[in-house]
C-alpha cells in the first residue's frame, strides 16, 4: 500500500529525536521526506519543493506552526496539501487552533506508526479527491468556454440574418431581453415588393441555442417570401411545413403575424398561440385585440394547417402593441404573474401615446424580478405614407439578352383561387426584363390590385361598399373567407404582352375575371370621404400605370406601362 501512495512529505519537528522518529516511520512507508527545525523552513521547504503532504509541529521556534500552516495553505492556493498537526497540546482549546490555522488532522505524541499510516492514508484520499475535482472543474470550464465562443459565433451570423429586415423603421420600437445567451423570442420585419409591412413575432419552446435552432430557417422562408411578393397565407404554410419538417416532436413555435398596408389602410393578422397583441387608437385606447385562433407553427401538417387571416382597418397614426408570454409572465419575489390585468390597467392609464411603450416598460421593471422567459414587446405604428420601396430580388443581370417581343397567358380557376396567388411569378417573370427591375414595387402593386379586383369583386362577387366603416370592413374579410372555402367555379385570366419600342418597350396586361362587372367609373367619381375604405386600390392603379382602363361591364382591366 505504501509504495502504491509514493508521496513526498515535508517533516516540520524541532526536536531533533522526534524529527529522526518521524522520518523513519514515513520512509518505512514507502514516502519521499523532507525534514526542517522550524516553521520558517517548512515555509521555505514547500516553496521550493512543494510537498504533498506536511507533518508540522504546532510549538516551533522562529515561526509556530500556526502561522506557518496558514503561509502553506495560502501558497497551495486551490491545491489541496493536507496538514497534520503534530502537537502534545491536548486542551480543545489548542486542538481548535490547530484546525482553525488551517490543519486537516492532528497526531498526539508520543507517536504511533500504525495511526500515522492511517492519516496519511486518508488524508492522500483527500487530495486525490480534490485533484479530481479540480481538474473535472478545469475540463467543464474550458468546454463551457468552447460553448460560449461558438455561440457567439451562431449569434453573430444568426443576428445577421434575423435583423437583416427593417426593424429599425421609423414607425417601429421593439424591445428584445433575452433569458439566454440566444433569445428564443424571434423578431423579423420587412418591406413587400408594393411597400407594405410584414412583422413577425414568434417564441418558441425552450431558451437559448435549442430554441433558435429552428429561428434560421424560418427567418429565411419570411424574409425570402416576402421580398419576392408571396402572401400571408402562402409565407404562413411554408413556414409551418419547414418547422414541421426539421422540428423534434415536443418544439414548436408560436407566432403572430401582421401585414400592414399603407396603401389599403389595413392590417392583415394571424395569431397562432401568442398572447393578445393589442390595436390602439392615435390617443391609445384599445381599438380590438389581435386574440390567438390557431395553433402555433409546426404543429400541424399542411393538410390540417389554417392559414385564414383576420383583417382589420388601420388609420394613419393608429398603432399595434405586440409582445411574448415573457412580459404577462414577468413575477415579483412573491411569485406574483404580471398578467393581462396589469397590462391592461397600464394602457388604460396611459395619458400620452408617445410614452406608453415607455411606461410599459418601467411597469414590467418595477414589478417584476430576475427574469425567468424571453420578453419581447414591439409597438408598430401606421404612416399615413408609404414606406420606402425594398430593393426587389433580382435574378441575374441578364442585360439586352432579355426576350422583349412575348405575351403569356396564365388562368387560375376554381379551387386554385382558394390558395393560389399568382403575382409572385409573374412579377419575378417580368423581373427579367432589364429595363423593368427598378419598376419591381410599382409592377406589384399594380398587379396585386387588378388580381384583388377580378377575385373579390369578379368572381366572388363582393361589394366593395360594405368597407364603408371599420365593423364593415371585418365583415367584408369574413365574407371573403367564407365565399373562398365554397368556390368551385370560376377565373381570373391575367395576359402579359412584351413588345419592343424605338426608345425602349411596352408592357400591356389584361386581367380579366368570371365576374357580373361593376361600373367602374361611378366607383372613381366618388369624393373620397364617400368611398369610406373601399375604392383605393382603382386609384392607385390609375396613378402608378402610363394607361389604365376597364371594359366588359369592368369585367377586363387594360393596363400599360411603357419605358
Amino acid at each position: 500500500m505504501a509504495d502504491e501512495l509514493g508521496l513526498t512529505v515535508l517533516v516540520a519537528e524541532d526536536g531533533a529525536a522526534d524529527r529522526l522518529l518521524l522520518a523513519q516511520i514515513v520512509r518505512r512507508q514507502g514516502h519521499q521526506v523532507f525534514t526542517v527545525e522550524n516553521g520558517q523552513q517548512a515555509v521555505d521547504v514547500f516553496k521550493a519543493q512543494r510537498p504533498q503532504l506536511v507533518l508540522l509541529d504546532a510549538l516551533m521556534p522562529v515561526m509556530d506552526g500556526f502561522e506557518a500552516a496558514r503561509q502553506i495553505k495560502a501558497l497551495a492556493g486551490e491545491a489541496l496539501v493536507p496538514i497534520i498537526f503534530l502537537t502534545a497540546l491536548n486542551e480543545e482549546q489548542a486542538l481548535v487552533r490547530c484546525l482553525e490555522a488551517g490543519g486537516d488532522d492532528f497526531l498526539p505524541k508520543p507517536y504511533s506508526a500504525v495511526i500515522l499510516a492511517a492519516k496519511i492514508r486518508a488524508m492522500d484520499r483527500l487530495r486525490r479527491l480534490q485533484a479530481t475535482v479540480l481538474d473535472q472543474r478545469d475540463q467543464i470550464a474550458r468546454h463551457h468556454h468552447h460553448l460560449l465562443n461558438e455561440q457567439r459565433v451562431a449569434k453573430a451570423v444568426f443576428d445577421k440574418v434575423a435583423h437583416s429586415g427593417c426593424l429599425d423603421a421609423p414607425n417601429i420600437r421593439f424591445l428584445q431581453s433575452p433569458y439566454a445567451l440566444f433569445n428564443g423570442d424571434l423578431m423579423l420585419a420587412a418591406l413587400t415588393p408594393s411597400g407594405d409591412m410584414r412583422v413577425l413575432l414568434g417564441d418558441f419552446t425552450g431558451h437559448g441555442l435549442p430554441a433558435a435552432v429552428g429561428a434560421m430557417p424560418l427567418a429565411e422562408v419570411f424574409y425570402g417570401m416576402t421580398a419576392k411578393g408571396y402572401g400571408m397565407a402562402q409565407v404562413l404554410r411554408e413556414m409551418n411545413a419547414k418547422l414541421k419538417r426539421i422540428l423534434p416532436g415536443d418544439m414548436f413555435c408560436c407566432a403572430l403575424l401582421v401585414n400592414l398596408s399603407m396603401q389599403r389602410g389595413a392590417v392583415e393578422v394571424w395569431n397562432g398561440g401568442m398572447p393578445d397583441g393589442f390595436v390602439l387608437a392615435a390617443e391609445g385606447q384599445v381599438l380590438s385585440a389581435l386574440s390567438s385562433r390557431h395553433l402555433p407553427l409546426g404543429v400541424l401538417s399542411a393538410e390540417q394547417f389554417d392559414d385564414q387571416t383576420e383583417v382589420w382597418p388601420l388609420a394613419p397614426g393608429e398603432r399595434l402593441l405586440l409582445m411574448s408570454d415573457g412580459v404577462l409572465e414577468t413575477a415579483d419575489d412573491q411569485e406574483r404573474l404580471f398578467g393581462e390585468q396589469r397590462l391592461r390597467a397600464v394602457l388604460a392609464d396611459n395619458r400620452d401615446p408617445a410614452l406608453l411603450f415607455d411606461e410599459l416598460l418601467d411597469a414590467l421593471q418595477r414589478f417584476g424580478g430576475p427574469a425567468r422567459d424571453d420578453v419581447s414587446l414591439c409597438e408598430i405604428r401606421m404612416l399615413g405614407a408609404q414606406l420606402p420601396q425594398p430593393m426587389p430580388v433580382l435574378p441575374p443581370d441578364l442585360g439586352r439578352c432579355s426576350a422583349m417581343d412575348w405575351s403569356l397567358s396564365f388562368d387560375v380557376r376554381g379551387e386554385s383561387l382558394r390558395r393560389f396567388n399568382p403575382v409572385p411569378y409573374l412579377v419575378q417573370l417580368l423581373q427579367e426584363i432589364h429595363d423593368l427591375r427598378s419598376s419591381a414595387g410599382t409592377l406589384y402593386s399594380v398587379l396585386s390590385e387588378l388580381y384583388s379586383n377580378a377575385l373579390e369583386h369578379g368572381v366572388l362577387g363582393l361589394d366593395a361598399r360594405l368597407k364603408c366603416d371599420a365593423p364593415g370592413f371585418a365583415d367584408y374579410y369574413q365574407e371573403r373567407a367564407r365565399r373562398l372555402q365554397v368556390i368551385e367555379e370560376g377565373y381570373v385570366r391575367i395576359d402579359l404582352a412584351v413588345e419592343p419600342l424605338a426608345a425602349g418597350g411596352r408592357l400591356k396586361v389584361e386581367v380579366r375575371d368570371s365576374g357580373d362587372g361593376f361600373d367602374v367609373q361611378q366607383v372613381l367619381a366618388q369624393p373620397l370621404p364617400e368611398r369610406g375604405l373601399s375604392g383605393r386600390g382603382l386609384a392607385l392603379v390609375r396613378r402608378l400605370s402610363t394607361v389604365a382602363r376597364w371594359t366588359e361591364g369592368g369585367r377586363c382591366a387594360h393596363v400599360e406601362f411603357i419605358w
